[in-house]
């Protein structure tokens, strides 16, 4: 008898808390998130979901609960469980005078990526209709195609745990459609990854799970299929109530 294949989980977070002075922004979030897979962080603006991307990409401390990143714990082997990961931030995150082609060529320097990380760079930023602006300096691009930078820098070096927080925000319908390949590929390389987002239809469609926040807390974890269509709406209208 053959055994099934058991999920190897790579984001592991127990009783987690944050607390910026009075406010408890993140309040006993539990998640477990697995290779191969996608996993939506789904609210309303405010619920936690940004907090909760920010621990696990190493940027914000866990008050209180533990928090384990491919098998590294944020507190004590926090380089570590950084160096496993591709991070989308939701705002910021791009050098305003440096072009598209500039950042990633600091990228590859600092993640010691070898020959071929040009070719990589290419594809990805044509991919995103960035090519004929890899030479210009971000600050003057819209907000959508930041979005998109944003995305491409994340999954450039191919991290075995892609962060995309508000991957789909002002994007055209090209930039989602790249994003959602962007995800597809991770997820067929073995890699874990986590969208949080506010549009309940694309998290149904970028990822196969969802959880779902409300004020900073765990409401529900629910299948992508049960998010999906009116009953599926109905059903998220009412973890939000």
């Amino acid at each position: 008898m053959v055994s099934e294949r058991v999920p190897r989980p790579v984001v592991d977070v127990q009783g987690l808390h944050v607390r910026f002075g009075e406010v408890e922004a993140v309040s006993g979030v539990d998640l477990v998130a697995y290779a191969g897979h996608s996993t939506a962080l789904l609210g309303r603006n405010g619920a936690g979901k940004s907090t909760t991307m920010r621990v696990v990409a190493g940027v914000v401390p866990p008050t209180q609960g533990r928090v384990l990143v491919a098998g590294h714990d944020v507190r004590a082997e926090p380089l570590e469980a950084k160096r496993s990961v591709g991070y989308c931030p939701d705002v910021g995150g791009l050098v305003p005078r440096a072009t598209p082609w500039e950042h990633l060529q600091l990228s590859a320097k600092l993640r010691r990526l070898g020959v071929g990380w040009e070719d990589r760079a290419r594809d990805l930023l044509e991919r995103f209709e960035l090519g004929d602006v890899a030479h210009r300096v971000t600050s003057g691009f819209s907000h959508g195609m930041g979005r998109r930078l944003s995305v491409v820098l994340a999954a450039f070096h191919e991290p075995e745990v892609l962060l995309l927080d508000e991957p789909f925000d002002g994007v055209d319908p090209i930039g989602v459609e790249a994003t959602l390949d962007i995800v597809n590929d991770a997820r067929a390389r073995g890699a874990c990854v986590l969208v949080s987002t506010h549009l309940r239809e694309l998290a149904i469609e970028a990822c196969s799970s969802v959880l779902v926040l409300r004020g900073g807390a765990r409401v529900a974890t629910v299948t992508a299929h049960e998010m999906a269509g009116e009953e599926g709406a109905r059903a998220y209208r009412g973890l939000l109530d």
